[in-house]
Formats: C-alpha cells, structure tokens, sequence
C-alpha cells in the first residue's frame, strides 16, 4: 500500500520516480447557478503553477462520500451544510493528477450545492498540506469559466453544475481525466 495521500513534502521529483498514491474523494460544485465558488491550487515543487479546483478531497475510513462532501465543504469554505442541502452524486470520474512530488490517482464523487447567494469564505480546518498550497478563493462566473487565464478542474464544471436539474441522470460516468502540472507520461 502506498503513503497516505498527505504525507507529502512538495519537493520536486524526477517525473519516473514519483511515488503513485491512490484515494477516494468528494467534491462538490458550490453554485448559486450563476457562479461557482472555486478555490485556487498551486504545487509547491513548480513554482508559478496556479489552477482553480472545487472544495472537496479525500474521503476517511469508514466515512461516506456525502459526509466526505459536507465536511470539506465545512473545512475549506466555512459553510455548514446539512447533507439533505447537497445533490448527488451527480457524476463520478477517476482522475489522474501529476504533481511534481507524486502521481495521484483518485475516483471522485461530485456533489452539487446549490447556494442563494455567493458567501464570505472563512477557511476553518485545513490541512496542513492545504495551507501550504491554497492560494485563495473566488466566485468564478459559470458561463465562460473556460477562458480563464488558470486552468479550472474539472475542465467540464459548467456541464457538472448543470447535472443539478437532472436527477433521473445521476450518477454520470465522466470517465478517467488527467489534470495535471507535470504530466504522468
């Protein structure tokens, strides 16, 4: 078995060297259908990468993907939902991330909360991974998200967000996706 996803130490790696780690994860679109609450991502190791990301990550023992969602919702955006407020999972993928220290291989759970307004982030658990590599939050507009100058993952959230309004669809398989800042191949 592989290192726990958060023993990393964000030192460049040779790209055939980095360790591969495996995990399951929630994430969760947080919309008031016109924009969508994004956090900003950076890899230590390669100085200058930034790409924007929904709240959401790895999944405890013994924890379910809907309590895995509501509780990094609380943990990276401040906001206390209630399970019954998420929809989902509206879609599932396995993704694969190339950082520059690891290669992270993760089957996600994407969970949508719909939000009357946009909200004051106010962090209150992260990681101590997390508070070395978020580098801020923003609501970022649904329509065009695509053409930010950083790269947005997943690439398709505008198609994820609108999964909402189709419950009869649930869960849709988005396949296997790599996003990542040192390719794995």
């Amino acid at each position: 078995m592989s290192e726990p996803f958060r023993t990393r130490r964000f030192e460049p790696v040779a790209p055939e060297l980095r360790p591969r780690r495996h995990r399951e994860a929630a994430r969760v679109v947080v919309t008031d259908r016109r924009v969508a609450l994004m956090l900003a991502d950076t890899d230590p190791g390669l100085p200058g990468t930034r790409w924007w990301v929904t709240p959401g990550g790895g999944i405890d023992p013994g924890e379910t993907p809907l309590a895995a969602a509501v509780r990094e919702v609380a943990e990276e955006t401040g906001l206390l939902a209630e399970p019954d407020q998420l929809l989902g999972p509206v879609a599932v993928r396995t993704v694969v991330h190339g950082y520059s220290d690891q290669v992270l291989s993760q089957v996600e759970a994407f969970f949508v909360l719909v939000v009357d307004n946009p909200f004051d982030v106010v962090p209150g658990g992260l990681t101590p991974d997390e508070q070395i590599t978020l580098d801020g939050w923003d609501w970022l507009p649904l329509a065009g998200i695509d053409q930010l100058p950083h790269p947005v993952w997943p690439a398709n959230l505008a198609e994820i967000a609108a999964l909402a309004t189709r419950p009869e669809a649930w869960p849709v398989d988005l396949g296997v996706v790599e996003e990542s800042t040192l390719p794995v191949e």
